[in-house]
């Protein structure tokens, strides 16, 4: 990779650009917070060079997903420009783009509308430009792959012709422009080849572990094993003995609260990455252990389950469960647990970093380059815009690329020994340091009349918070954890109550795909199907008949606001028609009505909300008489409302099918004595080949709705759907992830 200048904004657009082209800065808005009414707007600029060459700036990270294909197609669309003439450029860290957080399946939910106005503004731009070359009325220019085309004489103008003539006229008024009708796509949905799709064939692609600076060392960091512990001692003479090794260095423990700092340890710096980590192997460190060195993950998840069962901070309340318990024909109650996970990305994070004249360059596979520029700025103590953060491809992210602390690792360690420093850690350094999905208990308890439908409904979550990365005090969930498939439950059931207990917190916590939705999702819809069994109905018909009819439902949460993605209800209410739709349409497509269930054979269902999306599963396992399960076929309906990439929106749910059969089959963290057990694949199981689902099918519902999420909302009912079929299958209730911890014969 070439080493970039530190350049500020303007020189970043010069660079990517170049002289004479038109370059366009859209500004609108981005989103608004219900809670705080803050708006953030963003500046997207959009290239044309003299040749004709579109140039777009993609603010946002690819790791899979497709933002990086997806939102300059949208622009390019409506621009009507050739796609075989576009590039594509990473953006930089800058607040001017208006979020860059990758994060929360929300990349074209809150920019595809920005980006149809830069491409709209940019095409009426150029066809002002055309109309005045040739005096004719703007109304009869219109832009043709590449070109303005006047519709009576056929004259012709490439955009190159016209940039620099565009470029002096004044940027027309959001409120009067054009845009595009669907029928005059020829890219949204189209199935176009990703911008990155042939240097990854020919492995050209720049990842976090491949950026390279000259004259760059290359460090293996040591951290401490116990979440928490300090440095007593160390002895780095047999470390420095190893060819290749040129300096052993500390980094300071991080201070309470936690938020991205990185974990302080002892740096092994060499010049290349085999020396740095043979050198690593050869230090001799002792820690003080500190206060988290007793934390076990069983008993921890047993006083979770404990705390559940006793009453908690209420976070909804809707009539009287209570008084809906004492007059119900039946109890029934159920706890159930989830572990904590690691996120566990092919590629473990990777970052190098300069520190020069005060300021930091660096190349990180990071899903937030704003989030790097802050964490860095505040670990040397300089200003943020001193920062440039470079974003390279990343091998996976699923949460974890947004918390930067190894990038400022790479900063500090740069400004202690005067040269880039490249930090690189190990598939174990990434599993036992990780910012970890959070393990969860839960009880709920339901009171049933007698034809066995709820009357009244209890649902207990405890959990550690995502908030305590930023405040360590905190013992209750944040708002957008509650908001995750908890108060915000469909259920058309008169008295309803969701209750959240403390939770200390002994380890990093930080968001995984689909977050709260993983735990919620899993105890909600497998206690759906225990009260369905109980009643002897079929879980969709009873889970439909929990649901209600078709309507839009206000959610009003006590003592907090709902967060629902930071978006308005009126915008995306949650719409039980919709729930219903992919319900019946995974029914449908999975031939749920004629299903073969038999010893050792059955079918299982979930239907869950989130990221403003709806999702039904149906999973057919077998179970043979050793317990070993496998998976012929996944079902999954989804309504995500318009999509942009249908090829993207595909991979997405296809993906969320091994990741939630990883989830609930075999994933899990496990600590003794402050210490995280697993190491590597070999003990921190994903789903290998035969354990994924043989075949998944993906049954897309067309939608006029406002884009929501695809990069997470399929997950969280895969799991209940395969403990359910497991019930079907085996008459064992799974209770407690992962599966393989349950004797299923």
């Amino acid at each position: 990779m070439s080493t970039i200048q530190i350049m500020e904004r303007r020189a970043f657009l010069k660079y990517t650009f170049g002289a004479g082209a038109l370059i366009l800065g859209t500004h609108v808005e981005a989103w608004a917070s219900d809670a705080d009414n803050a708006t953030f707007h963003p500046n997207v600029f959009v290239g044309i060079q003299p040749n004709g060459d579109v140039i777009i700036v993609a603010h946002r990270s690819e790791m899979g997903t497709g933002s990086k294909s997806t939102l300059p197609m949208v622009v390019a669309d409506e621009l009507d420009a050739d796609w075989k003439r576009v590039r594509v450029e990473q953006a930089i860290g800058d607040e001017k783009y208006g979020s860059q957080n990758t994060d929360g399946s929300c990349s074209i939910r809150d920019f595809v509308a920005i980006m149809k106005i830069a491409g709209a503004t940019a095409r009426t731009m150029l066809e002002e430009a055309a109309a005045q070359k040739w005096n004719v009325p703007v109304g009869e220019c219109k832009a043709q792959l590449g070109q303005i085309v006047h519709s009576k004489s056929g004259k012709k103008a490439g955009f190159g012709e016209l940039a620099a003539a565009a470029a002096k006229l004044p940027v027309p008024d959001k409120a009067t422009l054009k845009f595009k009708p669907e029928s005059e796509y020829r890219y949204i949905n189209k199935n176009v080849p990703s911008v990155d799709q042939q240097d990854l064939c020919e492995g050209k692609g720049v990842f976090g572990m491949d950026a390279k600076m000259p004259g760059m060392l290359v460090a293996s960091i040591e951290h401490c094993p116990v979440y928490g512990g300090k440095l007593a001692s160390f002895d780095a003479a047999e470390a420095k003995k190893v060819p290749g090794v040129r300096d052993v260095i500390t980094l300071d423990q991080f201070k309470p609260p936690h938020n991205f700092q990185p974990l302080g340890g002892v740096a092994v710096l060499a010049d290349h990455t085999w020396a740095a980590l043979q050198g690593r192997k050869k230090l001799k460190v002792e820690w003080d252990l500190g206060p988290n060195a007793a934390y076990d993950s069983d008993r921890y998840r047993e006083s979770l389950l404990a705390t559940a069962k006793k009453p908690g901070k209420v976070c909804r309340n809707q009539g009287d469960v209570e008084a809906g318990f004492a007059s119900a024909a039946k109890i029934h109650e159920a706890s159930y647990s989830t572990p904590l996970l690691s996120h566990a990305p092919m590629e473990p994070p990777a970052a190098v970093a300069e520190f020069k004249d005060g300021k930091v360059v660096c190349h990180a596979a990071t899903q937030n380059p704003q989030a790097v520029q802050e964490t860095v700025a505040a670990a040397l103590g300089i200003d943020k815009k001193d920062v440039i953060c470079h974003v390279t491809l990343l091998g996976g992210g699923f949460g974890r690329k947004s918390k930067p602390d190894y990038v400022a690792e790479a900063a500090l360690l740069s400004k202690k020994t005067g040269k880039p420093v490249k930090v690189v850690w190990s598939r174990e350094d990434d599993i036992r340091n990780d910012f970890y999905h959070s393990t969860a208990g839960m009880y709920l308890k339901a009171g049933l009349d007698a034809g066995g439908k709820p009357t009244s409904w209890l649902h207990r979550s405890v959990f550690p918070s995502i908030g305590t990365t930023f405040d360590d005090k905190a013992e209750y969930a944040m708002e957008l954890e509650m908001g995750m498939g908890w108060n915000d439950l469909p259920y058309d059931i008169p008295n309803h109550r969701a209750e959240n207990g403390p939770a200390k917190n002994h380890i990093r916590i930080g968001w995984l795909r689909a977050v709260a939705n993983v735990y919620h999702a899993f105890a909600i819809h497998s206690f759906a199907d225990e009260l369905a069994h109980l009643a002897g109905k079929d879980p969709i018909e009873y889970t439909l008949g929990l649901i209600g009819p078709g309507r839009k439902i206000e959610i009003k949460p006590i003592g907090m606001n709902y967060w629902n993605h930071n978006q308005k209800q009126s915008d995306f209410p949650v719409d039980t028609a919709r729930l219903r739709n992919v319900i019946d349409l995974v029914a449908q497509k999975s031939g749920w009505a004629n299903r073969k269930t038999e010893k050792g054979h059955g079918w299982g269902f979930a239907a869950h909300r989130s990221f403003l999306t709806y999702v039904a599963v149906v999973t057919e396992v077998k179970v043979d008489d050793a317990g070993r399960v496998t998976i012929p076929n996944m079902h999954i309906a989804v309504d995500a409302g318009q999509t942009y990439n249908l090829d993207r929106v595909l991979a997405q749910f296809e993906g969320a099918a091994v990741f939630g059969t990883s989830i609930a089959m075999m994933s899990e963290i496990s600590v003794k004595d402050g210490k995280v057990q697993q190491s590597n694949f070999h003990n921190y199981r994903v789903a290998r080949l035969p354990e994924a689902p043989m075949k998944t099918h993906i049954h897309l519902i067309p939608s006029k709705e406002l884009a929501a999420g695809v990069g997470e909302p399929g997950v969280p009912p895969v799991p209940p759907s395969i403990a359910n079929a497991i019930f079907a299958a085996t008459g064992k209730r799974v209770r407690d992830l992962p599966i393989r911890n349950t004797k299923l014969v």
